[in-house]
């Protein structure tokens, strides 16, 4: 295939150049930057193509640093761009759309991004790469020449190599796009597509925005878990003590308490049914019985904190914006669900020691906001069960009512440790707990395990009647999809039982946890519309949860633009079950 392009870098070519590009339907779209974070890099070119002509257009050329946002010049690009009339296609449009935001302040609007297309038909094949040049090797069989990737972006002149390469990434977006969509309708994921393509632009404007992080808070706290690291691995060494095999001439022996072999072994010297294993879960149930077992974790929790979330955290703030600007993957996992990295924001503790040192600035707010128990909404709606249903429409406390049902005694009579034992149950469900687990999470024995689970279900019994066919339709369908349409391929061995059980698990969490993330992309979308030109911004999301930052007189409107959105979203996907949004105003990252 021939390749037209041509480099634009004065105002008049410019401007003849969009007002051509504004006439197509499809353009594809891609940028060449100097650094891979746009607030120490500079954005070099950007790439627009029909898929006969393509023009590179020379950004330097119109300026440099602060000054391209003003650059009345530029006001043709940033028109065309955020546009909603015309497709543009980009492979991982987070990238280019959040340099475009930074440095020339605007969105891109109606982005169709190929790399969220190939993953989501490639969800069974964790083989399969997803880079462009994968992708056009796999949809379109051809290659790709990725050379001039890592070349000299902030050369004075750019080579025609250079030029070139740019130009063959934009004009051959439009075919992968064909190639791509053709598939994506095929197998009926032109929903979930529209979702995660309209979730670009919030996520991408979510990072540049970054979340503050107070460094003398995050300091004391270190302080604090190092001291109660200390202390834990003193105490469990004592109480360990016995459990050691070689005693020691020279006082009390020393284990190695990072060593799984060395904490097994001594505490089956001490007559801990641990069997062969000290992962957290098949501790937990021994932890109220065995105090050596309640310190072990203690320790492990410290340690991890120690390791995780130390000093290492303080490196990601960015000097220019005193704030951590962290990456989030938006298909973290087959299910929709987001992943963080540098550093995974969604993993820090809950104790509000650690969510403390995340604040709002001075004369700033941050609303914390969360959908309530969304995934068992969510059951009930798809399950249809009644008695679920009406348990959500009473406006009740579900898990009490759970635990009335479970106890068998009235609901304004349920203890604090009913409902806590209610609540593992509803969520246990939600992620296909079986017999022995739920044992083995609760301290029943299997056969009382047994007794409350078949009460749990006799309570709701269409939704175990979905639970069942959703385990057996996976056997021969090997597929789950949520309310969306997005689909998770399964592979597993029939003859495998662990294999099978797994995948049957699987199948009735997937449309679950996958709605979910459905539903939260979705609001982050309404929530981005909302609060366009205000002073609010959103600046993280976990799960099932979306904090913002705002001016303090903007605050109470800002959340209730949160609130709105959040709602409005979970309504397009649940039918007959409401929606529920716990909503905080506060100077920290807490309820």
């Amino acid at each position: 295939m021939e390749l037209y392009f041509q480099l634009v870098s004065d105002a008049a070519s410019l401007e003849k150049a969009c007002s051509e590009l504004a006439r197509e339907e499809f353009i594809g779209f891609d940028v060449e930057t100097t650094d891979l974070d746009p607030y120490k890099g500079e954005l070099r070119l950007v790439q627009l193509s029909n898929g006969r002509e393509t023009k590179v257009i020379d950004i330097r050329a119109f300026g440099t640093g602060a000054e391209l946002q003003a650059t009345p010049t530029l006001r043709p690009l940033r028109e065309l761009l955020s546009s909603p009339k015309q497709t543009k296609i980009a492979h991982n449009a987070k990238f280019d759309t959040k340099w475009v935001r930074h440095h020339l302040g605007c969105d891109t609007e109606n982005v169709y991004d190929t790399y969220l297309a190939s993953v989501l038909i490639g969800s069974a094949d964790g083989e399969r790469r997803h880079g462009l040049a994968d992708v056009v090797q796999f949809f379109l069989g051809r290659t790709l020449d990725k050379t001039e990737q890592v070349s000299d972006w902030g050369a004075n002149e750019l080579s025609a190599s250079q030029i070139e390469y740019a130009a063959k990434d934009a004009a051959i977006m439009p075919e992968v796009r064909e190639r791509l969509h053709e598939r994506i309708v095929t197998d009926a994921l032109d929903k979930a597509l529209k979702i995660e393509n309209e979730c670009v632009m919030p996520i991408a404007q979510m990072e540049l925005n970054g979340i503050y992080l107070d460094r003398e808070r995050w300091q004391e706290q270190l302080a604090v878990v190092s001291k109660k690291q200390v202390e834990a691995a003193e105490e469990l060494q004592g109480m360990l003590a016995a459990g050691v095999a070689q005693a020691s001439l020279f006082g009390r022996p020393e284990i190695n308490l990072d060593s799984v072999e060395q904490v097994t072994s001594a505490l089956e010297n001490l007559g801990i049914p641990v069997e062969g294993t000290t992962r957290a879960g098949a501790l937990l149930p021994l932890a109220e019985k065995y105090p050596v077992v309640a310190k072990l974790l203690e320790y492990r929790q410290y340690a991890k904190a120690s390791q995780s979330f130390g000093q290492n955290i303080l490196d990601f703030i960015e000097p220019s914006t005193g704030r951590i600007h962290a990456d989030f993957r938006q298909i973290g996992a087959p299910t929709g669900r987001f992943s963080c990295s540098n550093p995974n924001l969604q993993q820090i503790p809950h104790e509000t020691e650690y969510r403390r040192c995340f604040m709002a600035p001075a004369g700033r707010k941050l609303i914390v906001a969360d959908y309530s128990q969304i995934e068992l909404r969510i059951l009930a709606d798809i399950s249809k069960d009644k008695a679920f249903i009406d348990a959500f429409r009473s406006g009740a406390d579900f898990h009490s009512a759970t635990a009335a049902q479970i106890f068998r005694v009235a609901a304004d009579t349920v203890t604090p440790d009913q409902r806590s034992f209610a609540k593992r149950l509803n969520f246990g469900v939600v992620y296909g707990i079986g017999v022995q687990r739920f044992a083995r999470m609760t301290g029943l024995s299997e056969s009382q395990a047994e007794d409350t689970l078949r009460r749990y279900f006799a309570t709701y019994p269409r939704m175990d009647d979905w639970l069942r066919t959703q385990a057996k339709a996976v056997l021969t369908e090997r597929s789950a999809r949520t309310l969306s349409g997005r689909i998770a391929r399964m592979r597993f061995n029939e003859n495998d039982r662990a294999e099978v059980g797994a995948t049957q698990r699987y199948a009735k969490n997937m449309p679950i946890q996958g709605t979910s993330a459905d539903i939260l992309k979705r609001a982050l979308r309404l929530l981005h519309n909302e609060i366009r030109g205000t002073s609010a911004k959103l600046v993280n999301i976990v799960h099932d949860e979306i904090l913002v930052e705002a001016d303090a007189s903007e605050a109470e409107e800002a959340a209730r633009k949160l609130e709105n959105s959040m709602l409005a979203a979970g309504r397009e996907f649940l039918k007959d079950v409401p929606v529920k949004v716990d909503l905080a105003i506060s100077d920290e990252w807490a309820k």
